[in-house]
């Protein structure tokens, strides 16, 4: 399966559905940096990931926004099992507080990051850079908006 470098996502149902097909390109050691404003999709993206790598699309996926990460056991496509941490850094000031949060085990399985640009120099350089930019002027749950896709050289579409 492969992936487009932008693609627009004209409502929610759409960027859940990218959310899955990420899903089924992970592997062990994997970090999926999720940027864009605040409110454009970034939570629901990593939701509908999480419920598709769990195969359990009634998952209780909660933003982490107040506990910094939530864990969860994965699998990958072939269906191996694969630790899954979701960090919501919007809170964090320093990014040396990520070694109390277990970033360095967590990075043996699968991190999904929001805010990542608060991992200063932690930030995976073979990271999945998935950035959100609303297409109406104002971020609302199903509002369109433009994904563009960077890393992952080899697994996504040119």
């Amino acid at each position: 399966m492969s992936l487009p470098r932008r693609c627009d996502l004209p409502d929610l149902a759409a960027t859940e559905a990218l959310g899955r097909r990420v899903a089924g390109l992970l592997r062990a050691g994997d970090a999926v940096l999720l940027d864009g404003p605040l409110g454009v999709g970034k939570t629901a993206l990593a939701r509908a990931l999480l419920r598709a790598a769990c195969d359990d699309p009634a998952l209780e996926v909660p933003s982490p926004s107040y506990t910094l990460v939530q864990g969860y056991d994965g699998r990958t496509a072939a269906g191996e099992a694969l630790p899954i941490a979701h960090f919501d850094l919007w809170r964090l000031h320093d990014p040396s507080a990520l070694e109390e949060l277990g970033w360095d085990e967590a990075r043996d399985g699968v991190v999904i990051v929001e805010w990542p640009d608060r991992l200063g120099a932690l930030a995976p350089a073979d990271a999945l850079r998935l950035t959100l930019r609303p297409l109406a002027s104002a971020c609302a749950a199903d509002a369109p908006r433009l994904a563009t896709l960077a890393g992952w050289d080899g697994r996504l579409a040119a």
